[in-house]
């Protein structure tokens, strides 16, 4: 194997492969990226055996041919090496030599036969996705999925499609966010899966504002197809819950509030909380909202905010957290926050989108 490649473009892709690789495995070879030279272009894979990523890049290729690399020596090179073309070439006893006219590396690789071949998606329908719309969907229920390995099947995000309806929900228990969006072309097959945290993280840092996105499911992987970027991913068995059951029918008691300031003093109230001390208070009055924080030994904190409301006067708690994170993913400048008393979840509905969350004991 031999190239020549642009020292940028190899930075970029080692970098949009490695985050899956893990330090911790007892297997040698998935510390390695997988690097595959074919007709002008390189290929580099790196797996943990339940993600795998692959990019492509264009290279001026010399002689065809692959091996493995470890992954942060290798990125580290790179990134250190002075000049911007780089050749790299192997040799025998999978050495390979990184150089260009004034500075030369050697360093060992392992063969390509060793790394875990990433599963084939052949004769699998293709389900085309916008790439912007999904990156929107991701950013309005990725922070809801629960974090508790005792509860494997909330640790991911429930992907659902019928005919040009996408459905995505999360859950950690204590909060519940669904999102909808129409797709622009029509699918013939059903999907209904759970995307493990770690993929939806992957999708996060690769999708683009523009650009479609090709997705093929099987039995218990789903491979997304960005273009130049695959990612190929173990899908979470199990059944996730019913959902549906859970949400309120609309509420006329409905809080109207500009969503930036409403997020700005629930992060002021927020720099007051402790683990035994997170709920901030909410107390709504006739088009006023006061936003409080009351933590033994640490202080006190009040905020009134304008509000449009007409109904009764109550009281309810809220981790913060919860509404930080809705909040700042929201792009509606003003929302409305459904309230029924201090014991029953607060609701924020807008179109396509219900956000679910529970309250808190105030102390």
């Amino acid at each position: 194997m031999k190239f020549k490649v642009e020292k940028v473009n190899l930075i970029s892709a080692i970098q949009t492969v490695q985050n899956v690789i893990t330090t911790k495995s007892a297997l040698p070879i998935l510390s390695n990226i997988l690097i595959e030279a074919q007709t002008n272009t390189l290929k580099l894979t790196a797996t943990d055996l339940d993600i795998g990523i692959t990019c492509v890049i264009p290279v001026d290729i010399q002689e065809a041919g692959a091996i493995t690399l470890p992954a942060k020596r290798f990125s580290d090179i790179i990134k250190e090496f002075p000049l911007e073309v780089i050749s790299i070439t192997t040799r025998k006893n999978n050495q390979v030599t990184i150089d260009s006219d004034m500075c030369q590396f050697k360093i060992m690789g392992l063969m390509k036969e060793e790394f875990p071949k990433l599963p084939e998606f052949v004769d699998k329908k293709v389900i085309k996705i916008e790439q912007g719309v999904l990156k929107q969907l991701l950013s309005l229920t990725a922070f809801a999925v629960s974090l508790d390995e005792t509860r494997y099947v909330l640790n991911g995000i429930l992907f659902k499609i019928n005919k040009n309806l996408l459905t995505l929900v999360s859950t950690d228990g204590k909060r519940l966010a669904i999102t909808e969006r129409q797709l622009t072309i029509e699918s013939d097959v059903d999907v209904s899966m759970i995307v493990p945290l770690k993929t939806i993280q992957e999708l996060n840092r690769n999708l683009k504002d523009e650009g479609e996105l090709s997705l093929v499911v099987s039995s218990n992987q789903a491979l997304f197809d960005l273009g130049n970027v695959g990612i190929v991913s173990r899908l979470i068995e199990g059944e996730f819950p019913d959902y549906k059951q859970v949400v309120p029918a609309p509420s006329e008691n409905k809080v109207k509030i500009v969503r930036s300031q409403f997020l700005l003093a629930v992060k002021r109230a927020a720099l007051l909380a402790t683990p035994d001390y997170q709920a901030v208070k909410l107390e709504v009055f006739k088009n006023k909202l006061v936003i409080s924080k009351s933590t033994p030994d640490v202080g006190e904190f009040h905020e009134e905010l304008a509000v449009e409301y007409q109904g009764r006067e109550l009281v309810v708690g809220f981790n913060p957290v919860y509404l930080i994170d809705i909040l700042k993913n929201l792009n509606e400048e003003t929302i409305n926050l459904e309230l029924t008393d201090g014991e029953k979840p607060g609701v924020i509905r807008i179109s396509g989108y219900v956000y679910i969350v529970l309250p808190m004991r105030l102390n």
